[in-house]
């Protein structure tokens, strides 16, 4: 009795082996599809916590890639104003009589090597003082506006006097000469 019932069938003449065969085919090819297309049924709160996590996933890419723009960008503007300086900025003094122009970087007392035309054109203020990747140069005052507009930090602010003096200055009176040397 262990026999199953297409076993019993087939020994008792009602079928033949092709068509048990092709029964048993068909019977597998609907559970296959069945198996294959039924999906568990979603429940609401399933659906609302894919949704959620999805609006996440979009966020987080969405921040990501704001970042890598933000990323290139920066890099962009640092290889224009590396570009500037190179193509614009006054060779350096060699050989020449020339004294050093000390000016405030940061938080740092740096010099840049002048001779007496330079140092004029820098106080009439047709030269800027720029500072890049620890290098200073000098370079033309309408290059320097330039590099403002990317990067206001490289260029470095140089002006004579303030134009508005405290009135309680007791030394106001006193006017120090520009070409005073220590």
């Amino acid at each position: 009795m262990s026999d199953t019932l297409r076993d019993q069938l087939l020994k008792a003449g009602l079928v033949t082996k092709k068509q048990a065969t092709q029964v048993e085919q068909k019977q597998h090819r609907q559970q296959y599809r069945q198996a294959k297309g039924q999906k568990t049924p979603q429940t609401d709160e399933q659906r609302a916590a894919a949704a959620r996590a999805q609006a996440a996933k979009v966020a987080r890419d969405r921040e990501l890639n704001r970042e890598r723009a933000a990323r290139a960008e920066a890099k962009a503007r640092h290889a224009e104003i590396r570009q500037l300086i190179d193509r614009n900025r006054l060779p350096p003094l060699e050989g020449e009589q020339f004294d050093y122009f000390n000016f405030v970087a940061g938080k740092k007392i740096r010099r840049i090597a002048l001779n007496p035309e330079l140092r004029a054109r820098l106080t009439r203020g047709e030269l800027s003082i720029v500072r890049h990747e620890g290098r200073s140069a000098l370079v033309p005052a309408e290059v320097a506006e330039r590099i403002r507009e990317r990067d206001e930090r490289v260029v470095i602010a140089f002006s004579e006097e303030s134009a508005t003096a405290d009135e309680n200055d007791p030394y106001k009176d006193f006017v120090v000469p520009d070409d005073l040397r220590w």
